[in-house]
């Protein structure tokens, strides 16, 4: 269920407190609303500022298997090695680890489970979820809205 439905059928107030409480939390790096509106696309804004989630397929990093480094589209602070995504199957970028102190995380409560949602540690930018599903050696699963990525080739 996307922002839209929950926001059609009454239920948007569910969503309010998980973006609420990341704003609540002071970063390195800031910007006013406006300036965030202004350097990124509608979605991307969607994605990043209020924690929605791109279509699954619709992002090319989810194919993209080259060298190189994964870094926050809001602040461009490294976040993710190639050399730990791998091909989860769910549509989205995988990583079974972020780099060292590059991610923060929070209880996300939406959506009736409780999740681990992670966010650039310098901006705060909303990244995705943390599954316990994913490969050795951590088990964990980043799955990562490609649309708070920018890709810079090794």
């Amino acid at each position: 269920m996307n922002r839209r439905m929950f926001t059609r059928l009454g239920l948007a107030s569910l969503l309010a407190p998980a973006a609420t409480a990341l704003r609540a939390q002071s970063f390195e790096v800031t910007r006013t609303d406006a300036e965030w509106r202004a350097m990124l696309s509608d979605l991307e804004y969607r994605v990043m500022r209020h924690e929605a989630t791109e279509r699954a397929g619709s992002s090319p990093l989810d194919k993209n298997y080259a060298a190189g480094v994964y870094h926050c589209r809001g602040c461009d602070l490294a976040l993710y090695s190639s050399a730990h995504k791998f091909d989860s199957g769910t549509g989205w970028p995988s990583f079974w680890q972020s780099l060292p102190n590059a991610i923060g995380t929070k209880e996300d409560n939406t959506l009736f489970t409780t999740r681990t949602e992670c966010h650039c540690r310098r901006c705060g930018s909303h990244l995705g979820h943390i599954f316990n599903d994913g490969p050795a050696p951590t088990g964990k699963r980043h799955c990562i809205n490609g649309v708070s990525l920018v890709f810079r080739a090794a």
